[in-house]
């Protein structure tokens, strides 16, 4: 079936809304984050553990897939979602971002993208439709168009350049984007530049898209800035589609996007944080590899009922990390990835019980304060 997102409750002093979004692997409450599984897989995590925390949309990433382990492997399997034994619904980025971090090992046209793997140094040329062909075969939910995404800072001219080719590219894509069954989300560029912002939704949303995304954030801007934006840019969207922050996971951040308006979120914060020994916590962020926990036999998180607080302590986590063991790790990411679903599933209430701006008010100043500096 086709992704269709629905409005079910707006608050009346924000533009945070309730919504749902159905796909053919399953419906989605909105506001929601999606674990990023850039390579097919949210590291550390198998399949029943996302199911477990109610994980309903995980993100891949075309680039990543397409160099390995590429399109033939994945197309045996039925698509991505075969490969990974994956029920739930997919998002698959276009590897946009991951291309044009590559600086000098890339370079771009009208026509596309010529960029050097990373991984063996073999030279490859991506184009908006073979993009849109290869997430064709990935077989995703939904599957993003080809942008430029500019770095911070920019100067107007470089910016203004990555949002006519976003849209000139965008358009491409839609062209040659062939499944029914699969949704393709335009992505709006412009950095910081409200002018810009303006434009590219303009453009995207005359092009009529089933949903947005906001790139181009979260890449090293001021939080304040990134809040300004979206503050300009989501009013150019269309209330009856869905919207997408993209690169955006730290608690802070997401109730402030939802306060703006964003419906879906998705970082690598939660996961890689984890791998580090940092957990979020009901009190902030926690180092467990420090020294003071080598013999705290309390969990994590004294307020959290995921299965690694109720059957693990700080001692043994530490223990673990210190030790190189892997469960480590696994241990720490599934109560991050938990503890996000828990608190996406708290302003989802407060949504459905018309408290959101009561919950804001309280939660704000309280996550900036634990969360502001990341």
């Amino acid at each position: 079936m086709p992704v269709h997102f629905s409005m079910k409750r707006k608050c009346p002093k924000t533009a945070a809304r309730l919504g749902k979004l159905e796909t053919g692997h399953g419906v989605i409450e909105t506001p929601a984050f999606m674990p990023v599984g850039t390579q097919g897989t949210v590291k550390t995590m198998a399949a029943h553990d996302l199911e477990e925390m109610e994980t309903g949309l995980i993100l891949g990433n075309c680039y990543h897939l397409f160099l390995r382990p590429g399109m033939e492997i994945i197309a045996r399997h039925g698509g991505l979602h075969g490969f990974m034994n994956w029920s739930g619904a997919l998002l698959t980025d276009s590897g946009g971002f991951q291309i044009f971090s590559l600086g000098r090992l890339r370079k771009i046209d009208q026509y596309g993208v010529t960029f050097t793997s990373h991984i063996d140094g073999r030279m490859h040329f991506l184009t908006p439709e073979r993009v849109t062909r290869l997430q064709n075969v990935i077989g995703a939910d939904i599957a993003m168009v080809l942008d430029q995404c500019p770095p911070y800072p920019a100067q107007y001219e470089e910016v203004k350049a990555a949002v006519e080719r976003t849209s000139l590219w965008a358009e491409r894509c839609k062209k040659s984007h062939l499944r029914q069954d699969q949704a393709l989300f335009a992505i709006v560029q412009g950095g910081i530049y409200e002018e810009l912002r303006r434009q590219s939704a303009r453009e995207l949303v005359e092009m009529d898209f089933p949903g947005y995304a906001i790139g181009g954030l979260s890449v090293g801007e001021p939080k304040d800035l990134m809040y300004s934006t979206l503050q300009s840019t989501v009013p150019e969207l269309p209330a009856a589609k869905v919207r997408y922050l993209m690169g955006v996971g730290s608690p802070d951040a997401l109730l402030e996007g939802v306060k703006w308006g964003i419906d879906l979120f998705d970082c690598v914060l939660p996961t890689r944080i984890a791998r580090n020994g940092r957990v979020m916590t009901s009190g902030g962020y926690l180092s467990i590899r420090n020294s003071v926990y080598a013999a705290d036999l309390s969990p994590l998180d004294h307020d959290c009922s995921c299965y690694v607080c109720v059957n693990y302590s700080r001692a043994y986590i530490r223990h673990l990390l210190n030790a190189g063991e892997i469960l480590g790790l696994r241990l720490t990411t599934y109560h991050n990835l938990y503890y996000i679903s828990g608190l996406m599933k708290e302003i989802r209430t407060a949504l459905a019980e018309d408290r959101f701006e009561q919950y804001y008010a309280k939660m704000n100043f309280k996550l900036n304060k634990m969360y502001g500096g990341m």
